[in-house]
């Protein structure tokens, strides 16, 4: 098989899978604002973490033991597709929509797995190849926002793209078109079909007693506290951008994508210079910097502010959950590297996001009160709470965490 033919079709698979997912998660709370369900934005940002956590088992009981991954792929994706075809047509009963919003997420997180495996299996060199291919995700998410403020935009008049329905549709007809793709894509055989199915091998127990030193808990334990007040950032980020006057809230948010990209590949060299814990604590530290900048912006609307803590992105994405997933990895052995990795997603993306997002909801909507929007004082005192939240973790991570990891291993 043509190496380079390889590259470019896992590229393509790549790009579109995470455009679909800029296309809707950074528009929805502008959307179910503008369809009167402000006091509901949080809701979206619940089942997706959910899905995280079910993701798994699916993976673990069906995808990886009885079919072909690019047929699972393609299969995922076209019934995503056709659900959130029929969600905004669903506006009117709030119960529904969340739910077929929580079906969708259903079908789509496993495809997160899925094309990482998928991409594993037909590369020879992961170090090399894989980042190569996998930052034209970061590319579609860019583009999932730049599409919708200045393409979507000609077709929606004096309405901001983000408050109608067209960033769902492009979503459903980009999930079809990758589930048509995905039949496409190199044929990749169920990695364990055949054997018998453990639970602990689901549930990475072999992992997590693996790894249970004191160093690996308190890790483990800064990434699910650190993951709730991130939950903050991903649902309520692009509602304050939109408040605080950006014509374009969707293409101004995917800023912090481009900056991903940058530090993705600045990345080996701080690692020479920090390692392991200081670039974890770099990461930390950017997160509590954005929130910072956020609330201090908040009563002016100063924009230089907001758009530094969007381009902050960079180092609070790559230095804590890029270089969290590196240290899991030098942790582990071949034989748990997977389950090590997949309980560090469902601690983070999973059980951290999902508590977050209720707790974020929840306090949102007590600022909120009976009114329809936050004031600009009021989204002042909102950022400083997961600020001081995030800067604590920091803090206790800073002098708890005790462990050594060979730079140039990383």
């Amino acid at each position: 098989m043509n190496t380079s033919s390889t590259a470019v079709r896992l590229s393509i698979m790549m790009f579109l899978q995470f455009f679909i997912w800029g296309a809707w998660y950074v528009t929805i709370g502008n959307y179910m604002t503008a369809m009167d369900m402000a006091d509901l934005t949080h809701w979206p940002y619940t089942v997706n973490p959910l899905a995280a956590i079910v993701s798994p088992f699916f993976l673990g009981l069906v995808a990886d033991r009885y079919f072909a991954t690019e047929k699972v792929l393609g299969v995922l994706h076209i019934l995503g597709g056709i659900v959130m075809f029929i969600t905004p047509q669903t506006t009117a009963t709030p119960v529904l929509f969340i739910g077929l919003l929580a079906l969708y997420n259903l079908c789509y997180m496993p495809t997160l797995g899925l094309t990482n495996s998928l991409a594993f299996h037909h590369i020879d060199d992961q170090e090399k190849q894989f980042p190569l291919i996998r930052v034209f995700g970061t590319i579609g998410w860019i583009v999932a926002g730049l599409f919708i403020s200045f393409v979507l935009g000609g077709f929606t008049g004096d309405a901001l793209p983000d408050e109608t329905a067209l960033p769902l549709y492009t979503t459903a007809i980009a999930s079809v078109l990758l589930g048509v793709y995905s039949f496409s894509l190199p044929h990749t055989p169920p990695a364990a079909k055949g054997s018998k199915v453990s639970v602990r091998d689901i549930m990475g127990v072999d992992a997590f007693n693996h790894l249970k030193s004191k160093p690996f808990m308190v890790f483990l334990a800064a990434s699910f506290l650190l993951s709730v007040p991130l939950a903050a950032y991903y649902n309520f980020a692009p509602i304050f951008v939109n408040a605080a006057g950006a014509s374009n809230p969707a293409a101004t948010m995917s800023l912090g994508q481009m900056s991903e990209v940058v530090f993705m590949l600045l990345m080996p060299l701080f690692f020479v210079r920090l390692g392991v814990k200081w670039m974890l604590v770099v990461g930390m530290g950017a997160w509590v910097l954005r929130y910072v900048l956020f609330a201090l912006a908040a009563p002016s609307g100063v924009f230089w502010m907001i758009l530094i803590g969007i381009l902050l992105h960079g180092v609070c994405y790559d230095f804590f959950f890029v270089t969290g997933q590196i240290y899991v990895d030098k942790k582990s052995t071949p034989e748990i590297r997977g389950q090590a990795q997949g309980m560090l997603v469902l601690v983070t993306y999973g059980l951290g996001m999902f508590i977050g997002a209720q707790v974020a909801g929840n306090l949102f909507n007590a600022f909120l009160g009976t009114s329809e929007a936050l004031t600009n004082a009021q989204w002042q005192e909102f950022w400083y709470i997961p600020a001081a939240f995030a800067a604590a973790i920091m803090l206790f991570f800073m002098f708890t965490f005790k462990d050594k990891v060979e730079v140039e291993d990383a």
